[in-house]
């Protein structure tokens, strides 16, 4: 081996080691299959670990880090299956839409539990309550739209027929919830910050907090299904550096903020701070992303919103190795 190389493998060995990973973990893992790798690009705060992970990636070998942003009528599961970006995070409920559209993603494990809080007006006290009502989402069978109907169907309505959907910008449905020419909204970071913020509502639902929708992940790691297939130990690799980045996250709420206001992610820092506290980033050994996957598949199925049966999606759609060996090699 050449000096250089010898000094190169010996420096990210050093860093692997000052940042929790094993030297012997590293130096016994077969190589690389690529040391490029290019992740989604989504401009909001949940997913900071993606973007806190850019050093920690590199740290792993990679040499090229990309972030690629989304076309405007384009989803993540798309960007994915098109080829243009390898790996990303996104909720549960437009994974499960997206594989059951066809798109070729794979599903790879969670990354935290708890991004969406629905917000209604005073008159209306539980889910049941928004039957024959308005609910403002930013489009037809988006995340919210694909959340908000799994929440329908877990209490026994019909979101093909039981609600008034309204598609609105967030901004938009915010001013409507405050002044009740709408009855609910499900806000995603920064929105709930500012709703309570400003008295806007009440809160209905926490997926944070409120069963069942706290024992299930939120924010789901998918990867290009060819992506996976051909590069697993760069796979592995990439995941192991996301999930030590959840760590950052909850670790080093201030700094983290401060680095997605800087980079451009998001604009408030403190509605950042806050969100980045109070997502539980640093609790993802405790939770089942197959079950999660079961989960929203069977409430998604019920709604009529996916034609694929739970079963052939798991079986079709998911990988859990990486995360499983992940769970025992970085201990809490």
């Amino acid at each position: 081996m050449r000096r250089r190389e010898f000094m190169r493998g010996a420096s990210v060995i050093a860093a692997a080691r000052a940042l929790g990973v094993p030297g012997s973990t590293l130096a016994a893992e077969p190589p690389l299959e690529t040391t490029k790798i290019a992740l989604a690009r989504d401009p909001t705060i949940c997913p900071a670990p993606m973007y806190v992970a850019e050093e920690l990636l590199k740290t792993e070998g990679f040499t090229e880090v990309r972030y690629v942003p989304m076309d405007s009528d384009q989803n993540i599961p798309q960007l994915l299956s098109s080829g243009k970006a390898d790996l990303s995070t996104d909720a549960a409920p437009i994974l499960i839409l997206g594989i059951d559209a066809g798109d070729a993603i794979v599903l790879l494990g969670g990354l935290h539990v708890g991004c969406y809080e629905l917000f209604a007006t005073p008159r209306i006290r539980t889910v049941r309550d928004l039957k024959g009502k308005t609910v403002a989402i930013s489009q037809l069978r988006d995340d919210r739209h694909a959340l908000m109907s799994a929440m329908l169907t877990h209490v026994g309505l019909d979101p093909r027929k039981d609600i008034r959907w309204e598609t609105h910008p967030a901004d938009e449905s915010m001013r409507l919830l405050a002044a009740g020419k709408i009855d609910a909204f499900l806000g995603f970071p920064p929105e709930p910050q500012e709703l309570r913020a400003k008295k806007i509502g009440h809160v209905l639902l926490d997926t944070r907090t409120d069963r069942p929708w706290s024992q299930y992940f939120c924010c789901m790691l998918t990867g290009n299904r060819q992506f996976v297939r051909k590069n697993p130990v760069a796979t592995k690799r990439a995941l192991r550096a996301i999930l030590k980045a959840n760590a950052r996250c909850a670790a080093e709420p201030e700094r983290v903020a401060r680095f997605l206001v800087d980079r451009g992610y998001t604009t408030g820092y403190d509605y950042a701070v806050q969100t980045l506290k109070e997502l539980p980033y640093g609790r993802w050994r405790e939770y089942d992303p197959e079950d999660t996957a079961r989960f929203y598949a069977l409430r998604l199925h019920e709604g009529g919103m996916i034609k694929s049966s739970p079963q052939k999606l798991l079986a079709q759609a998911t990988d859990w190795r990486f995360f499983n060996e992940l769970k025992k090699e970085l201990k809490g």
